[in-house]
């Protein structure tokens, strides 16, 4: 059953109690984008994964902090760590997907966090 807007908004408040003060991408990412996730009444393992490979230009491997193909790609960082970098990096996976023929797949949103901001760049590209 749906959840309420009621409830989404009690959660969302919660979640955002919980996670002040939090700091390490690697220890905390996972956990943190899962309770995300539940804030909405969504299991994030039915819809997004962690660590989507895509190969780069170079031929080597990236991997995409949390994808749900077609809708979002997270790329998040260290809290205080400069977002515009995450940025880049996402919009490069972006075109690597391209570059894969996984055109399917390249999500509407690109989110960004430090654990203290969610943001949602608004940059343009290319997809050569």
């Amino acid at each position: 059953m749906p959840l309420s807007w009621n409830e989404i908004r009690h959660r969302a408040i919660r979640f955002s109690r919980e996670w002040t003060g939090a700091k390490r991408e690697q220890a905390e990412k996972q956990t943190f984008w899962n309770e995300f996730f539940n804030v909405f009444g969504v299991p994030r393992r039915a819809v997004a994964s962690f660590e989507e490979p895509v190969k780069n230009l170079s031929g080597d491997y990236g991997y995409i902090d949390l994808f749900w193909p077609a809708k979002v790609l997270v790329e998040h960082k260290s809290r205080g760590k400069d977002l515009s970098k995450a940025e880049s990096q996402a919009f490069r996976y972006i075109q690597d997907l391209a570059r894969e023929g996984r055109t399917d797949g390249i999500p509407r949103y690109v989110i960004v966090s430090d654990f203290a901001r969610i943001t949602r760049p608004r940059l343009s590209f290319t997809l050569t």
